[in-house]
């Protein structure tokens, strides 16, 4: 990891807790448990990622969480929107079902969900 990007990374771990500190919920009993949730999301994913060492996987979970950040403040929801997408409904070739499937699946995938599994 470059320098650059060293302090590009840890320039948005600062953020993302700065913005954790002043968050202020919809619902004023809920405050707390989202400011909690916000730094514990953070620490969990930072941690994940930690040992990325190619630059352009860390150029998307930097992406990654510049939207998550950017969405959870626009819409005042630090939690990932849910993506609606049947499990086969996207369309396919003639013949190529379950793998053709699961790539588009992985390719419908917003950037700002790339770190969560399907199950999540």
């Amino acid at each position: 990891m470059t320098s650059a990007t060293r302090s590009q990374v840890l320039s948005l771990y600062m953020r993302v807790f700065r913005i954790a500190r002043g968050w202020q919920s919809t619902l004023p009993q809920d405050t707390e448990s989202e400011r909690r949730y916000i730094v514990q999301e953070a620490q969990t994913l930072f941690r994940q990622n930690q040992q990325l060492t190619d630059h352009t996987s860390i150029k998307k979970c930097i992406d990654e969480c510049e939207a998550r950040i950017e969405i959870g403040l626009h819409y005042r929801n630090p939690y990932p929107r849910p993506l609606y997408l049947p499990i086969m409904g996207l369309a396919t070739q003639k013949g190529r079902k379950l793998k053709a499937q699961q790539r588009m699946r992985k390719q419908a995938k917003p950037v700002y969900l790339q770190s969560h599994d399907e199950d999540s």
